[in-house]
């Protein structure tokens, strides 16, 4: 397969090597974390969740590091990489066990709330650290290849470390706070694979940092004006137009999401351990979406540019969408689950492809965190909307005809963009 002959071609460099080992495991710890989460909040039989409830964890977790997200890109733009992966994951670490701990000691909802809210800060700098150090560990021949492959990778390590949180979970009953420990190790062993990376390899190059601190905190509004000047120059306009892409796609996978938390929790399933194994093959089907992404993308971007496959990815979940959600039965939203892991993560390897070649190194940091912060409010923003406009057992045409409408507005003007 051509993927595996790509693999092992990526695999010849060392530092990516490496840096995706990193990748894997943190990734992995943020699936099986993620899935303890949703677990807890969603399906324990003692909560009657709606999706207003669903919305507000969501914000609670998400939409405060819209405010830590632009500092995290100054940081990376001046921290070394690599010691970001390093001292993140061993706080993660510390962090998850305490959010066990608050598990365990039947703490008020805020207190939990804020446990798992300084772990997704952390996630902030980490998976954005990760993007901003690919092009240090590859040639840019090879750019699109790592875009296809790491990031997939990492999404196919979270799917992994969810589905292996789905069956603790299932076969020990009550044991939300033993999969926490269990995303708390992996995130220590992440921490422990960064070691094996030279601190200065993962960058910034030093000429670009600002040596002091307290300089770059009190600059950071003004790195963020330069960074957005940056993207808004004509040489990088395509950029600027996939991330808008990407945002709004986000905030259709995150409106669908929540549909299909409600589905499986109320429509498809009379218990909640049956509501959480149909989420369970849900998201390992999305996950094989990924992987097929991650097969075709190189290929599809060769012969369409990574617009063209954008918008290709939009039109395609424009029509498969309602064609396949409207039914609102198990197998054909299942199917979907496949087809919108494929078309999301597809055109997210294009969209990483084009910010990291246009985008100088000095300011990658930066956007990346932008893109990160761009995906979080996206994702509660859809959440909110789902709110409004679910029933209580998840059937909502309207939702489902909306999405397939925003679809096929990106698909429009990614490919008239593509033709000028």
């Amino acid at each position: 397969m051509a993927v595996v002959r790509d693999l092992r071609v990526l695999l010849r460099f060392q530092g990516f090597r490496r840096l995706l080992g990193v990748r894997l495991l943190s990734q992995g710890a943020d699936g099986v974390y993620q899935v303890a989460l949703a677990t807890y909040v969603v399906f324990s039989p003692e909560k009657q969740t709606s999706a207003a409830s669903i919305a507000s964890a969501m914000a609670v977790l998400l939409l405060p590091y819209s405010l830590v997200g632009p500092f995290a890109g100054v940081l990376l733009d001046r921290w070394r990489r690599r010691q970001v992966l390093l001292y993140g994951n061993l706080l993660r670490t510390a962090l998850a066990c305490v959010t066990a701990v608050l598990m365990l000691s039947h703490v008020p909802d805020w207190l939990f709330y804020a446990s798992a809210l300084c772990v997704t800060a952390v996630n902030r700098f980490v998976l954005a650290g990760l993007s901003a150090a690919l092009p240090r560990v590859v040639d840019s021949h090879r750019l699109v290849m790592a875009n296809a492959l790491s990031p997939t990778a990492g999404t196919l390590a979270a799917t992994a470390g969810g589905g292996l949180a789905f069956v603790v979970r299932l076969v020990a009953s009550d044991s939300d706070a033993a999969v926490v420990l269990l995303g708390a190790t992996l995130y220590l062993c992440a921490a422990l694979a960064s070691l094996r990376i030279a601190p200065e390899l993962l960058g910034p190059d030093q000429e670009l940092v600002r040596p002091s601190l307290r300089t770059s905190l009190t600059g950071t509004a003004r790195g963020l004006v330069a960074g957005v000047r940056h993207l808004a120059e004509p040489a990088r306009r395509e950029a600027a137009w996939a991330l808008l892409s990407m945002t709004l796609m986000r905030f259709c996978y995150g409106a669908l999401t929540v549909m299909v938390l409600m589905l499986c929790r109320y429509a498809w399933s009379s218990g909640s351990d049956g509501g959480l194994a149909l989420l369970g093959l849900a998201v390992g089907i999305s996950g094989a979406g990924f992987f097929v992404a991650a097969v075709v993308t190189p290929w599809a971007v060769g012969r369409l540019g990574p617009g063209g496959w954008i918008a290709a990815c939009a039109a395609a979940a424009a029509v498969l969408e309602p064609a396949l959600g409207l039914p609102f039965e198990a197998a054909p939203m299942l199917a979907a689950a496949f087809i919108l892991g494929l078309t999301t993560q597809g055109a997210k390897i294009a969209t990483d492809t084009i910010v990291q070649s246009s985008v100088d190194d000095g300011y990658r940091g930066r956007i990346f965190s932008v893109y990160d912060v761009l995906f979080n409010v996206a994702f509660v923003g859809a959440a909110a909307v789902a709110a409004l406009m679910l029933p209580p057992d998840g059937r909502s045409a309207s939702l489902v005809v909306t999405l397939a409408a925003v679809y096929t507005a990106i698909a429009v003007v990614m490919a008239r963009f593509e033709m000028q």
